[in-house]
Formats: C-alpha cells, sequence, structure tokens
C-alpha cells in the first residue's frame, strides 16, 4: 500500500483509491485475462447473436435445462474452448496446466461440459468407433453440408434448362458436363444418406438411435421428392444423338427432375438468414438471386419459343446471330423486360406468341410485386433503428423548442443522441430480450454483464443464484462531457461501474482534480449497503466528473436490498465486506 502527496492510497492487487472526503473507488486487476477467455468460450455456446454485447462475447441460445438435457447441443462450445485452451496452454505459458482457471465464472456454468455418450448411434469396428449414425442438424458441419448440396441444386438449376435450351453451351465440353452432372449426383446420394439420419427433437431431446432416425425420415414428405430427383432419368441419352446441334431441347432436359431438391437450399437460406448479422442484407441478396433465376429460365423459354417458331420469320422472335453470347444476352434482356414491364418489346404476331408474353405479363405482375414489395419492407426494416432514433430526437427537439430550452442545452442533447448512434447504444434492449424466457434471458445478461460486474470486490464470492438477479438490474448509463455522475452530500441511491470512458474525481471548485478514474473502476457501492457504524451514511462524498463520454453500468440501492432479501446468508457476507472496505479507508 502507498500514500501519494495528494492523499490518495493505492493498493497493487484489487486497487482500493481513498480520494479526500472518503470517497472509495475499486478497481480490479487481479483476474487473469487468458482465464476471462477461457472461462467465456467455455460458458458460451456458438449460435446466433440474440443481442448486442457489451462485452464482445456472442449470444447464448437455448435454456439452462435444455442445454444439460441436449449432448449434441451442450458440448459444442465445452469441446472448443478446451482446444484453445491447449493452444493458449502450449504456444504462450510452455506447459499445460499453468493458467489458473477463473473461479468466478466457473462458479456460475451453465453449459455441460461432457457429451453424454450413446452407444447405440456409434458404428463399432475392430475395436475402435468409426462412424457416429446421428447428425445434429445444428452443428456448423452440418451447415456447411448446407452449403455443399446447395451449390449442387443450384448447378442443376441453372445449368439443366439452359443446356437444354442453347445446344453451343452443351457442346463446349461434353465431357465436363457428364463430369459435373455426375458429381452432384453422388452428392445428391450422400445427401439422401445424411437427411436418413438427421436428428430430431422429441420431448426436448435429440434423438440419436439410428433404426429411429431412417423411420422419421421415411415418414416425412422429404422422401418422395429425394427419390424422384436421383432416379437415373439420364439413361434416355441411349434414344439420342452423342451431340446436340441445332436441336431443342437437348438430352440434359431428361435430367429436370434433379431441381426436386431445391428445398435442400431453402433451407440452407434459413439457416443462413439465423447466423448472418445482417439478416436483412442477406434476405436483399437472396431476393435478388431468385429474381435472376427467374429471369434465366423465362430467358430460355423465350429462346426456345423462337426456335421452334423459326428465327428471323418475324419481328417477335430472336432475330440476332448464331452466336452463343448473343443469344443468351438477347434472351435475358428480353425476359427482364417482360418480366418487370419496364420497357417495351417487339409486339407478338403469332397467337403462340400472344398466348406466351400474356402469361408472362400475369407471371411478372403477380410475382414481382410481391418480390418489390418485400425488397421495400427489407430496406425499411433495415433503417428502423435509425427512424426511430431520429423520430425520438424530432419530438425532444419539439419540446425544447416549445420550452424555450437554450440553443446550448439543445446543442447538448444533440450530440448524446449522435453518440448513442454511433456506439450502437440507441436501442432498448429490455424491449428486445422481453420475449424471451426468465433463464434465457439471465444467461444473455450474464454473459454481457458478468465481466462488468465480478470487477467489484464485495459480489467476488456470492452465490450464483444472487449473481444471476444482480446482472438481469444492471442498467447501462451514458454521460455526456462536464456530466457530474454524482456531487458530495447527494444521497447514494446507485453504485457504478466504469464500462467506457474516463472519470475524474474533483474537489468542490471542479478545478482540482484528486485522480481520474478509467475502465473497469467501481464506485459508490459502500453508500449503498447502509453499514452500522459508517459516519457519512448514505450520503456521496466527492465529486464525479465525466470526462468525454462514459459508459457506466448502474445498480441501484433498491435492487441491491430486493435481490438481498432472498439471500441472507449473502446480505451478511455483504456487509462484512463493505466492514472491511471502510476499515481500509480509516
Amino acid at each position: 500500500m502507498e500514500q501519494s502527496s495528494d492523499g490518495v492510497e493505492t493498493i497493487e492487487q484489487d486497487t482500493v483509491i481513498v480520494v479526500p472526503n472518503g470517497l472509495t473507488v475499486q478497481e480490479n486487476k487481479n483476474v487473469s485475462s487468458f482465464g476471462r477467455i477461457l472461462s467465456m468460450l467455455k460458458n458460451t455456446r456458438i449460435g446466433p447473436n440474440l443481442g448486442p454485447s457489451t462485452s464482445g462475447e456472442a449470444g447464448v441460445e437455448g435454456s439452462r435445462e435444455g442445454l444439460v438435457q441436449n449432448g449434441s447441443q451442450g458440448g459444442r462450445a465445452s469441446g472448443f474452448a478446451k482446444l484453445i485452451k491447449k493452444y493458449i496452454d502450449k504456444e504462450v505459458t510452455g506447459s499445460a496446466g499453468d493458467v489458473s482457471p477463473d473461479y468466478f465464472l466457473e462458479r456460475i456454468n451453465f453449459v455441460q461440459e461432457e457429451d453424454p455418450v450413446y452407444a447405440d448411434s456409434k458404428i463399432n469396428c475392430c475395436g475402435r468407433e468409426w462412424v457416429e449414425l446421428v447428425v445434429d442438424t445444428g452443428k456448423p458441419s452440418h451447415y456447411r453440408w448446407l452449403w455443399v448440396i446447395t451449390l449442387a441444386v443450384l448447378y442443376n438449376v441453372l445449368f439443366v434448362v439452359g443446356r437444354a435450351t442453347f445446344w453451343e453451351l452443351e457442346g463446349i465440353f461434353p465431357t465436363g458436363w457428364l463430369v459435373l452432372d455426375y458429381f452432384c449426383d453422388f452428392l445428391y446420394i450422400v445427401d439422401i444418406f445424411i437427411r436418413m439420419h438427421e436428428g430430431y427433437l422429441d420431448q426436448g431431446l435429440l434423438v440419436r438411435k439410428p433404426d429411429l432416425l431412417r423411420r422419421n425420415y421415411i415418414r416425412s414428405r422429404y422422401l418422395p421428392l429425394n427419390i424422384i430427383s436421383i432416379l437415373p432419368t439420364d439413361l434416355a441419352y441411349i434414344w439420342f444423338p452423342g451431340e446436340c446441334s441445332e436441336f431443342i431441347p437437348c438430352p440434359v432436359i431428361f435430367r429436370i427432375n434433379r431441381i426436386l431438391r431445391v428445398d435442400r437450399m431453402l433451407e440452407f437460406f434459413d439457416k443462413t438468414e439465423t447466423r448472418t448479422n445482417f439478416p436483412n442484407a442477406f434476405r436483399i441478396l437472396q431476393v435478388v438471386l431468385l429474381i435472376l433465376i427467374l429471369i434465366h429460365w423465362n430467358a430460355c423459354f423465350f429462346f426456345a419459343m423462337s426456335f421452334y417458331i423459326g428465327f428471323k420469320s418475324d419481328e417477335w422472335v430472336y432475330q440476332g446471330n448464331p452466336d452463343l453470347i448473343s443469344q443468351y444476352i438477347y434472351s435475358f434482356y428480353w425476359s427482364t423486360l417482360t418480366l418487370t414491364t419496364i420497357g417495351e418489346t417487339p409486339q407478338p404476331v403469332q397467337d403462340a406468341e400472344y398466348v406466351f408474353v400474356t402469361i408472362d405479363f400475369m407471371v411478372g405482375v403477380l410475382i414481382f410485386a410481391t418480390i418489390v414489395g418485400n425488397i421495400g419492407s427489407m430496406i425499411t426494416n433495415m433503417n428502423a433503428g435509425k427512424a426511430e432514433i431520429r423520430t425520438k430526437m424530432d419530438a425532444i427537439k419539439q419540446y425544447m423548442n416549445f420550452r424555450k430550452v437554450g440553443s446550448e442545452m439543445e446543442g447538448r442533447v444533440i450530440k448524446w443522441f449522435d453518440y448513442l448512434w454511433s456506439n450502437k447504444q440507441a436501442f432498448d434492449e429490455q424491449s428486445v430480450l422481453e420475449m424471451l424466457p426468465d433463464k434465457l434471458k439471465a444467461e444473455i445478461a450474464i454473459h454481457v454483464h458478468l465481466n462488468t460486474l465480478k470487477k467489484v470486490r464485495i459480489f467476488q464470492d456470492c452465490e450464483k443464484g444472487l449473481l444471476v438477479d444482480l446482472v438481469l438490474k444492471l442498467r447501462l448509463q451514458v454521460f455526456s462531457p462536464g456530466d457530474y455522475v454524482c456531487r458530495k452530500g447527494d444521497v447514494g441511491k446507485e453504485m457504478y461501474i466504469i464500462k467506457q470512458g474516463k472519470l475524474d474525481v474533483v474537489a468542490d471548485d471542479g478545478k482540482q482534480i484528486f485522480v481520474t478514474l478509467g475502465d473497469g473502476a467501481v464506485f459508490g457501492e459502500v453508500s449503498i449497503l447502509n453499514i452500522p457504524g459508517n459516519k457519512t451514511g448514505n450520503r456521496r462524498t466527492a465529486n464525479v466528473r465525466s470526462v468525454g463520454y462514459s459508459d457506466l453500468f448502474s445498480l441501484s440501492k433498491d435492487d441491491l436490498w430486493e435481490a438481498l432479501s432472498e439471500y441472507p446468508e449473502a446480505k451478511k457476507s455483504l456487509l462484512d465486506k463493505g466492514r472491511q472496505i471502510l476499515m481500509k479507508d480509516i
């Protein structure tokens, strides 16, 4: 312990800063950074962002009970954490086990560490386990497989119709097309095996028995489509010549049944939408892709129609040269103008042409009206947060103008709103998490606020239930430059934990600075504990002023005592720790 010339008392580990007038500030520096990283990974499930995380950690999905029961879900983050721990032990410390565990996080572990063993879900041969006959659809490996099978489906959706219509495309490298075709067929067969063993939930538990998985697949609506999509219809090639030259459709049209696996592509889109941090942007890209596929198919139909009527036989059909690029570009251009109804196309001449164009117009009006409407909604949703903050800002401007508030105060309010928006703090976290169950909400709050709460020394050894209650009660407050967080003599109703920013402890004149507090500093906890014998009672004993914009977590006195009412032992322990802090201040 050292005593500085200006009366500031410091301790190296759990730093307690005592400024004149007795304000106690705590700044914990005794927690291992690697320990926090390892324990955070161990207690975090790998999954979608369910909400903003002030400490940069991923969102958590699933309740504690679901994690404990669901073996395949609960062990993913645990196994990943073990790999990271082994790497850090080896590369940083030089030997395994040198990194001390973060005891504070260990005590509130919600994730099962080990996967339960299911012997009936594995193939055993030659004294070892070879293959697990269950596919967990929540694991990253399954998502990566969906990405692979989506490429195969997209290949068939685009090129089966394209090669059947544009014979020059089919003749570019026929051997290469055959290799790609049968490679996609192989992926389709593997996908049937994978789908046959995809796990499903029954009474909240992942079913792992292979016979039950296969029975569930056989009874599903996907079996007939999957079987039809892999039927060897290309055996019909033997009745057609080896090359397709100026003939429509080419024999590859017999592979049209391969597009029936399109449900796999839609499943991939759904999973990607839930995983990405930019769902609205992904939805727009998805709609654009569907538009391009629709225009591509319609372009193929137009070229086939022109072929059967006769090229250059009238003004409506294809008039260009036999070059493949020219054929496709003109057909795609005509299809775009027709389906979007935004340009003029040649007037139909024959009855068949009128019928075709009429159907195209009807499809274009119905489909593109829906698509454009969806895109408009997506763009609106992308700007919803900004629109909401602008609405609030306009309302406050009108109020200040009506009440004749000065321009200086108005400028401070506008800058405060700008800071909230630029730091992604303008939305209401409570309303976002309101729909979640209490257990899941508590887990998210723990991962968001726990690293902040554990810096408070008096909470270091609190029991798990109390910590869960406290993290749910933390509230984020933002202070502008020059704002006083508390003044000497104020009644202490809240304690503060600095998340980000700098705060000065100043004299009454506001000019002399005793100490500057940084990230992780804690102050005001003693004033809300009502410790018997405290000479200052519940009054603030110093002035704390924000230097710039500061983000502080606050815990109110009422919330603390409400939580302590259910934990009498923890209440006694906290009061004892508060007395110890007061003794150090003497």
